[in-house]
């Protein structure tokens, strides 16, 4: 049996803006109960690197964006509603 991939995030957040921390914290729960030990989380602050949004059209946030495994899937808002953001991700099998 192969072993699971290696879930590669990005979470865009605006600062310390109510939903951007909240998506922060909601992202963290989901990966600590359906990825333990196997996803990765970069966090870009777009006020603080607005021109590396814009290069990855980043429009609004907090936006989530899986990587890997492909195909590349893209998730807005605060990540409060679980079930939705593993099948937004392609990740409906971890949901059971």
């Amino acid at each position: 049996m192969s072993e699971a991939p290696l879930v590669r995030l990005r979470l865009y957040v605006a600062g310390d803006a109510q939903n951007s921390l909240a998506a922060v914290a909601n992202l963290h729960d989901i990966c600590d109960r359906y990825l333990p030990a196997r996803h990765q989380i970069e966090l870009v602050d777009v006020l603080r690197e607005p021109a590396r949004a814009l290069s990855d059209g980043v429009l609004m946030t907090p936006m989530l964006v899986k990587f890997a495994p492909l195909p590349v899937r893209k998730v807005v808002g605060s990540l409060n509603q679980t079930e939705v953001v593993l099948q937004a991700l392609g990740l409906p099998a971890l949901a059971a």
